[in-house]
């Protein structure tokens, strides 16, 4: 598949790489057909989500350890069963990343640690939980 994303020019998604979001995504319920990109020759610590139902829709993505933090959350079954997780270990979580609208006290990127991405990496599969307050753990380490 072929499409034409405003970031990343004229790219071509194999079938293998299609991640499948059945639920979407909240506020994006309509689009449920991503890819997991990265900047060609970008040091992949900041993911593209590139919707391949509107290309211009992308997401920017980091993992929780790529921001000095561990994140623990429980599934549903209803959210396991979405997935299709049988094996913890094909869960890849990711956090929404944004560079801050406000400057100067924000400049940078902002995180949004309340709805991480999940993605079964095994079945391609996705969702986005949103996080009731008390719901996960998060632990910030201070890198040194």
């Amino acid at each position: 598949m072929k499409i034409e994303s405003p970031l990343l020019g004229a790219i071509e998604v194999s079938d293998d790489k299609v991640i499948e979001f059945p639920a979407g995504l909240p506020g994006f319920g309509n689009l449920h057909r991503f890819a997991l990109l990265h900047e060609e020759g970008g040091e992949g610590r900041i993911f593209l989500l590139q919707s391949l139902d509107d290309a211009s829709v992308t997401f920017s993505l980091a993992g929780p350890e790529q921001l000095g933090i561990t994140f623990e959350l429980p599934l549903t079954d209803e959210e396991t069963a979405m997935l299709r997780l049988s094996r913890p270990e094909d869960a890849v979580v990711a956090i929404v990343v944004r560079k801050g609208d406000e400057a100067p006290a924000s400049a940078g990127l902002r995180a949004n640690f309340m709805a991480p991405v999940i993605i079964n990496i095994r079945q391609q599969r996705g969702l986005q939980k949103v996080i009731e307050k008390g719901a996960c753990d998060i632990i910030l380490r201070v890198r040194g």
